[in-house]
């Protein structure tokens, strides 16, 4: 009965109407009781407390008062007129102000009444005033269905001019609560409820829309973080199980020659102990039957390249195929190039497949592909393309993902009757939280540590007063047979200034450093002259590189040792963070130079005192999560996390954990949700999911 009611259109509650209902819908988003009853308020006022007029402070602050009015007036002043009132109680006498609507509001004034009123106070010629105030007779003020903290919702400008005021909410909400009985169904089951001693669902909206203290207030949200939290991870979980229950995957279960080989005799240096604990991971995944769907993340340097031969070995031990995707051609290329070095003392087949191989390679290739001749293929794009067929693909995988869509993802799965095995990279170090909501589906893998000898780069912040002493250092880099990159903001909105900013440092440094050969990279070049700069710059015939962000991903230079920031108060945390990620990759001590000019925003300078302070990939992360909030951190076709409701997956951190434990702990009990303990959880959920509240998520 109570799911039809909360169903029923927002225009038959009493106070709304069928225009009300339209702007209802426009402006917020609400179309039915329901959509009402989730409307949540984004403040309080708290009117706990009532005042004497002889306690009154001399400080504006909001305050409640009970008394009588005894006198009206109306006032001349310069423009128009004011009506006054004269109102006092057993201590004191202040003055309530009306600067308009003075014939309705006199009308309706009563003389010698007990009022409550309610409003900013004002200290005006010796006396405190209250204009505008909120006022109600205390016989009204008693019957009403009340609360002591005032509900404040969120509104819009077209909401106040059509007359619909907070006020207006509040009493549709009262109206909402009086027709439903305060009464809502449960969606969770009593052992939650018991062991997180959470308050039911109808205290807990009710509370939230006329709390009653303080200490309920925080207890319904919550609950209703929790319970918001709770169904979104039940569906990612739920997602992932079905994922592996339905999608058969091969079952990788041998390891072998290729392996092992490679294992015992070829290992450039020793594994850390996060890489041995994600090969294992990615392994058991292999060999369970399901087909895996794994993220990998790790932070620039932390050795994803060992980890992805090694996964390749496994399907090559199994007589399978494997393939690596970037999203660049010089990105696949050092893929290429990286993965063939690790492998020159081994019988292995790689080839490389992109935009512009040459047409008689590209023949040859898809012959060779096709009669299982390629052990390995890497490439861009390139890949997908229809005329590119397996002989048997095992594992597919993708590296940077965020650069491709879902659609270009699952032409890969199509390649074959069984889907591969699809491992995910990406340097982009994601904070846990998000990852837990973005990709809850997808099971993560984190290699958190870096392989041994690797330094960490020293990154320092100077002004641009300080300009020629950074040149200086340059020079003696440069001396020492290093390189250096320069890097200069590139902003789509201020695209002209900032090429000037860039071809003026360009020039500068020409100046500055006449015996030294300069490439230059930015995004107005044709490719192939992008390509022929970096190609310079990577042979080490150029010392110094001044580009825009355009090498942001996978430039790899060991013998680059400085990078340069220009501007670094313009750029974002993570992308400081992917810059830095181009030097130090050699054994030699890397810099990263972070320059600026005075004037810093507070901002700014939370971003470049993390820069100085950590080397950590997800600290900083988790820092730029705080700042730029969820939605702006995954760009826009991600924002579905700002979704929410009440909850707020920075803040809310320990919720979510929590949240996706007992979702978690519930499905390894009751996959289906078939007991009957969990019956109300099943049907909430399966409302959830017939209505599309939950969000599904792109991953």
């Amino acid at each position: 009965m109570m799911q039809n009611l909360l169903q029923t259109p927002i225009e038959y509650l009493k106070g709304v109407g069928p225009n009300r209902a339209e702007l209802l819908k426009k402006e917020l988003n609400i179309a039915t009781y329901r959509d009402l009853v989730n409307f949540f308020p984004n403040r309080y006022i708290d009117k706990t407390g009532f005042y004497k007029i002889s306690q009154l402070q001399r400080n504006s602050s909001e305050v409640q008062i009970v008394g009588k009015i005894v006198h009206i007036k109306m006032v001349e002043q310069k423009r128009g007129k004011r009506l006054v009132a004269d109102f006092v109680d057993d201590t004191g006498r202040m003055e309530l102000v009306w600067f308009r609507g003075h014939k309705w509001i006199r009308e309706n004034l009563k003389l010698n009444t007990p009022y409550v009123i309610f409003g900013k106070t004002n200290w005006y010629n010796g006396m405190f005033s209250m204009p505008h105030p909120e006022m109600e007779l205390v016989a009204d003020y008693k019957k009403n269905l009340r609360t002591a903290m005032q509900p404040v919702y969120p509104s819009t400008e077209m909401l106040v001019k059509k007359g619909i005021t907070n006020r207006v909410i509040m009493k549709l909400m009262q109206e909402l609560f009086q027709q439903t009985g305060l009464k809502f169904i449960e969606s969770l089951n009593n052992e939650l409820i018991n062991e997180l001693k959470l308050i039911p669902k109808s205290e807990a909206l009710f509370n939230m829309h006329f709390p009653k203290s303080q200490e309920l207030l925080a207890r319904a949200q919550f609950r209703l973080k929790f319970e918001e939290l709770f169904f979104i991870q039940l569906q990612l979980l739920r997602r992932n199980m079905l994922h592996k229950q339905k999608i058969k995957g091969f079952n990788f279960d041998m390891v072998g020659d290729h392996f092992n080989n490679f294992y015992q005799e070829h290992l450039p240096f020793d594994l850390t102990g996060a890489q041995k604990k994600v090969i294992k991971e990615i392994r058991s995944d292999m060999g369970s039957g399901a087909q895996m769907n794994r993220l990998l993340q790790g932070d620039v340097g932390s050795g994803k390249t060992i980890v992805a031969l090694m996964s390749m070995f496994i399907a090559l031990d199994n007589d399978f195929q494997a393939c690596l995707m970037a999203p660049t051609e010089i990105l696949s290329i050092q893929h290429y190039n990286g993965l063939n070095e690790l492998c020159q003392d081994l019988d292995v087949n790689i080839r490389l497949l992109t935009g512009s191989t040459k047409t008689s390679e590209r023949k040859e290739i898809h012959e060779e592909l096709e009669n299982g001749q390629i052990d390995i293929l890497i490439g861009t794009h390139a890949l997908l393309e229809d005329k590119v067929k397996f002989k048997n693909l095992g594992l597919a995988i993708i590296d940077e993902q965020h650069r491709f869509g879902v659609a270009q993802r699952s032409k890969l799965w199509k390649k074959n009757e069984i889907p591969p095995h699809i491992l995910v990279m990406t340097a982009t170090p994601i904070p846990r939280t998000l990852a837990m909501s973005l990709y809850g589906d997808l099971d993560i893998s984190v290699i958190d540590e870096l392989p041994p000898g690797r330094k960490p780069v020293k990154t320092v912040h100077r002004f641009d007063s300080n300009r020629l002493k950074v040149f200086r250092f340059i020079k003696e880099e440069i001396q020492k047979g290093r390189q250096v990159y320069i890097v200069y903001p590139l902003i789509q909105e201020s695209e002209k200034m900032d090429y000037k900013d860039l071809m003026d440092g360009y020039e500068s440094i020409a100046r500055e450093f006449p015996d030294f050969q300069i490439s230059i990279v930015h995004g107005q070049m044709k490719p192939g002259d992008k390509d022929y700069e970096m190609d310079r710059f990577v042979r080490g015939e150029t010392q110094i590189m001044v580009a825009t962000t355009v090498i942001e991903v996978g430039v790899n230079v060991p013998n680059a040792s400085v990078m340069i920031i220009e501007s670094a108060e313009r750029f974002g945390l993570s992308q400081l963070h992917q810059l830095r990620g181009r030097v130090g990759r050699g054994a030699e001590q890397s810099y990263c130079i972070l320059m600026t000019g005075h004037k810093l925003s507070a901002d700014s300078k939370t971003r470049l005192e993390t820069m100085t302070s950590t080397n950590d990939g997800f600290e900083i992360a988790e820092v730029d999560l705080k700042l730029r909030g969820p939605g702006d951190l995954m760009g826009t076709q991600q924002s579905g996390v700002l979704n929410l409701k009440i909850a707020d997956i920075v803040k809310d951190n320990s919720i979510l954990k929590s949240a996706r434990y007992y979702a978690s702990k519930i499905l390894k009990e009751d996959p289906n949700l078939s007991m009957e303990k969990n019956l109300m959880i099943k049907n909430a959920y399966s409302r959830l999911v017939k209505n599309k509240t939950i969000w599904n998520y792109i991953s």
